[in-house]
């Protein structure tokens, strides 16, 4: 994608009601995510906005001064839901896209448990991407509550994998 293009999506999604634009080409993909209000402050890992559905926008209605066709598509997204209380618990999420592995090896023991006590940096769990493993590391200090992943179960970008308290 041209810098021009993208000046002109990155124009588009800032004057409009759009909080997010994702578009995919064969050259690749580009992410655009207005940023929202002081009230929300994403945790370590997460992007700063929140979730909603967003409405297509067909790349090649768009001209050289940024006006596209689908300006009124783009006006009538809903606004984002409101975001519930803050937990105590923290959200451990994948990195990237890969195999979730609970231990180092089919012998070993898993590096935590339910009730583990873990410490900020160390290896909860490994991330095989492409023949490489990745040791995930724990991003705050507390107790395990929650194993969200299967071991060796597919995990996809931003899914879930422990609760931390």
């Amino acid at each position: 994608m041209d810098l021009r293009k993208l000046k002109t999506l990155i124009d588009l999604v800032s004057e409009s009601n759009v909080a997010e634009l994702e578009i995919t080409e064969p050259e690749g993909k580009v992410r655009i995510v207005k940023s929202v209000g002081a009230q929300y402050t994403p945790a370590p890992g997460q992007t700063g906005h929140a979730p909603m559905n967003i409405s297509p926008i067909d790349l090649n209605a768009l001209g050289a001064s940024g006006a596209s066709s689908h300006q009124d598509a783009a006006a009538s997204v809903p606004a984002p839901a409101p975001l519930a209380s803050p937990s105590a618990s923290h959200v451990v999420k994948s990195p990237m896209v890969g195999t979730f592995y609970r231990s180092a090896s089919p012998e070993s023991a898993p590096f935590v448990e339910v009730g583990s006590v873990v410490k900020e940096g160390e290896t909860i769990c490994i991330i095989e991407a492409m023949k490489i493993l990745n040791e995930i590391e724990a991003d705050k200090s507390g107790t395990i509550t929650k194993i969200h992943a299967q071991n060796a179960q597919a995990v996809e970008y931003g899914s879930a994998l422990f609760d931390i308290e």
